[in-house]
């Protein structure tokens, strides 16, 4: 019997969002646990929360309403 190895095309991609400060803190703490294999991506209406995100990409929301700042739990 022959073992096959399956291509990176067909390998399931994996990608993890969080939204607010705390998605943005479960990501970090996923990545601060060794978690790999897994894409990262913070979204915030709080840049500067963002700036300090270990996501591998970063999405601000909303800036032209908050100016960058957080939505103070009131979106």
């Amino acid at each position: 019997m022959a073992i096959r190895l399956i291509d990176n095309e067909h390998r399931a991609r994996i990608k993890v969002v969080g939204v607010g400060g705390s998605g943005g803190n479960a990501i970090n703490r996923m990545i601060e646990s060794g978690m790999h294999g897994v894409e990262f991506v913070a979204v915030n209406t709080d840049a500067q929360a963002l700036e300090t995100s270990r996501a591998d990409f970063t999405i601000c929301i909303g800036s032209s309403v908050t100016r960058g700042l957080g939505a103070g739990a009131d979106p």
